[in-house]
C-alpha cells in the first residue's frame, strides 16, 4: 500500500522495537556467586516470557499497541489507486459578464439559467476582459448563493481566456464547462476554437446563447482636447436601428445647476458627432434620455482636475541629466531642481533622487523619511550611492528593494514585465539591455512590476507610512559609465510621464478618463469607491461605467465600444460552428488515476478501540 507521508510509518518504526526493549529489559541480579549465575538467568527468562505471554493476552495492551500502530499508519497518509471515469460532478460556469449583457436583463437570465446547472461541485468564472474567478470547488447552495449576488459589468469579455481558466480547473478530474453568453463580441481568440481544445481533453462544453437582437443607440467614442478657454470634449453617437431617430442629449455641467438639451437626427446605422465646449472642472455628465435595451452606453462622463499643475522636486549631483530633462518637458509638472535635499519639503507632492556621486547625509534621510511617512512620494533611481558600501543603512531601510552589491553583465541583462499595469503600457522593457545593475532582493511587503531574466526587481514600490517609495534600477548615469542605454530609447519620457503621473500626481487629463478594463496598480491598498460600492484593493479593474474615486480624484470610466454597443448582432452563427462536429480529437484518456486515502477510516477504528479499553477498564473497576 503507498504512503504520501512517511513520517508516521518512521514514527511506529521506532516506537515498537521500543516497547519490545522495554518488555524484553534485563532486570539486574543481586546474587552473583558464579555458580548460580545460569540457573538465575534461565529462571528470570522464564519469568519474563511468561510476564510477556500474559501482558500480550492482556486485552487492554492489545488496545493500546493496535491504537498506536492504527494512528502511526494514519499520519502516514495511506492510499490505494484506482481508474476512475472522467465525469461531469465538477461544473465550471463560464458567464459573460460584458456591457452587452445588460441588454433587456440577459445577464439575470444567464445566472437563472446556470441555476438549472448547479451540480454537485461548481465553479463560477464571470468572464470580463480578465476572467474573475468567484468561486472554485463549491456545494450547490453555495453556487446559487453565489449566482444571486452577481452583477454584469462593462467591459468586454475574453471567453476564450475564460474557457482556458476552466480547463485548468478541471485538468485532474475532468467534468463540464457551461459557457453562457450573448456571444454577439469577444476579446481574444475565438471560443468556439477554446470550445475545441476543451472537448480534445476529454471535457464536455456547452454553449448556451441568452437574449435576441434588439434596437439600441448609443455612444460610442468620446474624446478630449485642450484649449485656452478649457477642455473640449467629442462625442459620437450611433443609431442601431432601420430608420432615422430623434436623439436628445441632456448635458449637466460640472458645477452648474442647470442643463443644456440638444437634439440629434442620427440616420439608419450611422453615426452623428457633437462637441461640448469649455468644461470646467469637475464632472460634467452627458445623458441619452430615452430609454433602450441598453442604458451601459446611454451615459458618458467626462472629469476634469481642479488643479492638474504638480510640484516636484528632483535631487541630483550632475546637471541635464537623462530625468530632469524628461521631468522639464512633462506638461502640468513644476519641476525644482536641487543638488540636496531641503528641510522642508511642505511645497511637493513628489521628490525624485537620483544622487549619481554621493550618498545622502542623516539629515536629509531624516527629512525623507518624515515627507514620506506623512504622505509624500519617493522616486529612487539605481546608482553607485545606493549600494550598500556608500549607501547610509537607514536609507537602505527605506527602499522597497534590499541592495546587496553592484553587478555587471558583459552581455546586457533583459528585462521582463512581472505584472501588467498601466505603468507598463507602451513601454517596450525588452528592447532595455541592462549592462551594470544594483543586485536585490524584493522586500516582504514590496511589489515588483519589472524584473530582470534572473528575478532581479528593477521597477518596484511599497508603502511608508502615509506615503510611497518607488524603486527604478534603470540608473540616469551617461558616457562610458552608462549603465543601460534606456536614456537612448523613445519610451524613456513615456515611462517618466507615468511614473509622475502614478506617484499621487495629477498627470495628464487621459489619466482622469478612462475606458472600461483598464487597470490601474495603486500605490498602496486602499478603499475605492466604485459605480457599484467601495472595495479594497491596490490593483483596480475598472470594469464599470461611471465614476470611481480614487485617492481624492474623480476617475471617468466609459464604454466607448461599437462592437459591445451593437445589439442588433445575430450569434446563430456562433453556435452553429460551436455545434459542428469537424473540430476536435479526443487526446485524453476517458479515465484518471483517483487517490483514495483510508486515513480516516483508521482514525475511526482507533477511536473505538479506545472505547473499547475505556469499557473493558470500567468493567474491572479499575475506573
Amino acid at each position: 500500500m503507498p504512503f504520501d507521508n512517511t513520517m508516521g510509518l518512521a514514527a511506529l518504526a521506532s516506537v515498537i522495537p521500543l516497547i519490545i526493549l522495554y518488555l524484553l529489559r534485563p532486570k539486574p541480579l543481586q546474587i552473583k556467586i558464579p555458580s548460580l549465575m545460569f540457573l538465575m538467568r534461565a529462571e528470570q527468562k522464564k519469568k519474563r516470557f511468561a510476564s510477556l505471554r500474559r501482558l500480550i493476552r492482556d486485552p487492554i495492551f492489545l488496545a493500546q499497541l493496535l491504537v498506536l500502530i492504527l494512528i502511526s499508519i494514519a499520519v502516514a497518509g495511506p492510499f490505494y489507486t484506482s481508474e476512475e471515469s472522467l465525469s461531469g460532478e465538477h461544473t465550471v460556469f463560464v458567464i459573460d459578464a460584458s456591457a452587452s449583457m445588460n441588454t433587456d436583463g440577459r445577464f439575470d437570465s444567464a445566472t437563472e439559467i446556470a441555476k438549472t446547472y448547479v451540480s454537485k461541485k461548481n465553479s463560477i468564472i464571470l468572464a470580463q476582459n480578465i476572467p474573475v474567478t468567484v468561486l472554485e470547488a463549491a456545494g450547490s447552495s453555495a453556487t446559487k448563493d453565489a449566482l444571486d449576488g452577481l452583477s454584469g459589468k462593462g467591459t468586454v469579455a475574453d471567453l476564450s481566456t475564460s474557457i482556458t481558466n476552466a480547463m485548468r480547473m478541471l485538468s485532474n478530474e475532468g467534468g463540464r464547462i457551461i459557457v453562457i453568453s450573448d456571444f454577439t463580441n469577444w476579446e481574444g481568440e475565438d471560443p468556439v476554437a477554446a470550445k475545441r481544445l476543451a472537448e480534445s481533453y476529454g471535457m464536455k462544453v456547452s454553449f448556451v446563447r441568452v437574449g435576441t437582437t434588439t434596437d439600441n443607440v448609443g455612444i460610442i467614442q468620446g474624446w478630449l482636447e485642450a484649449e485656452e478657454s478649457g477642455y473640449t470634449y467629442n462625442c459620437v453617437v450611433k443609431n442601431y436601428m432601420e430608420t432615422t431617430q430623434n436623439v436628445n442629449i441632456e448635458i449637466d455641467y460640472a458645477g452648474s445647476e442647470t442643463n443644456k438639451h440638444l437634439t440629434l437626427d442620427v440616420g439608419p446605422f450611422s453615426t452623428s458627432q457633437f462637441k461640448v465646449e469649455n468644461l470646467g472642472a469637475g464632472v460634467t455628465t452627458l445623458r441619452i434620455t430615452r430609454d433602450d435595451s441598453l442604458m451601459t452606453d446611454n451615459t458618458a462622463y467626462i472629469s476634469i482636475p481642479s488643479n492638474i499643475q504638480n510640484e516636484l522636486l528632483l535631487v541630483s549631483d550632475v546637471k541635464n541629466s537623462p530625468a530632469a530633462v524628461s521631468l522639464s518637458l512633462l506638461p502640468n509638472i513644476k519641476a525644482t531642481q536641487s543638488n540636496n535635499v531641503p528641510a522642508d519639503l511642505s511645497d511637493y507632492k513628489v521628490v525624485v533622487i537620483d544622487t549619481q556621486q554621493r550618498a545622502l547625509t542623516t539629515e536629509e534621510i531624516a527629512t525623507l523619511d518624515t515627507f514620506i511617512n506623512n504622505g509624500g512620494e519617493a522616486l529612487f533611481l539605481a546608482s553607485s550611492a545606493l549600494d550598500p558600501a556608500a549607501a547610509n543603512f537607514d536609507l537602505l531601510k527605506i527602499l522597497p528593494v534590499k541592495p546587496i552589491s553592484t553587478m555587471e553583465s558583459n552581455n546586457g541583462e533583459t528585462l521582463k514585465v512581472a505584472q501588467e499595469t498601466r505603468l507598463t503600457e507602451d513601454v517596450r522593457f525588452e528592447d532595455i539591455a541592462v549592462y551594470t545593475y544594483l543586485n536585490a532582493t524584493l522586500r516582504a511587503d514590496a511589489v515588483s512590476l519589472v524584473n530582470t531574466d534572473s528575478e532581479i526587481p528593477m521597477l518596484a514600490y511599497w508603502s511608508v507610512g502615509d506615503g510611497t517609495v518607488m524603486y527604478l534600477g534603470l540608473s540616469d548615469e551617461l558616457g562610458e559609465n552608462s549603465w543601460n542605454n534606456f536614456h537612448n530609447l523613445p519610451e524613456y519620457p513615456v515611462l517618466w510621464a507615468k511614473l509622475i503621473a502614478w506617484l499621487g500626481g495629477a498627470g495628464d487629463i487621459s489619466d482622469y478618463n478612462l475606458q472600461t478594463g483598464a487597470i490601474s496598480a495603486l500605490p498602496n491598498e486602499m478603499d475605492v469607491s466604485t459605480p457599484s460600492g467601495t472595495v479594497t484593493t491596490s490593483r483596480l479593474l475598472y470594469d464599470e461605467v461611471g465614476i470611481y474615486k480614487v485617492a481624492g480624484k474623480d476617475i471617468a470610466v466609459n464604454l466607448y465600444d461599437d462592437m459591445e454597443s451593437d445589439t442588433t448582432i445575430d450569434a446563430s452563427g456562433v453556435l452553429d460552428r460551436a455545434t459542428s462536429q469537424d473540430g476536435s480529437q479526443i487526446v485524453r484518456e476517458s479515465t484518471y488515476t483517483a487517490k483514495n486515502y483510508i486515513d480516516i477510516y483508521l482514525i475511526i477504528l482507533a477511536m473505538l478501540l479506545v472505547i473499547v479499553e475505556i469499557l473493558i477498564i470500567r468493567s474491572r473497576g479499575e475506573l
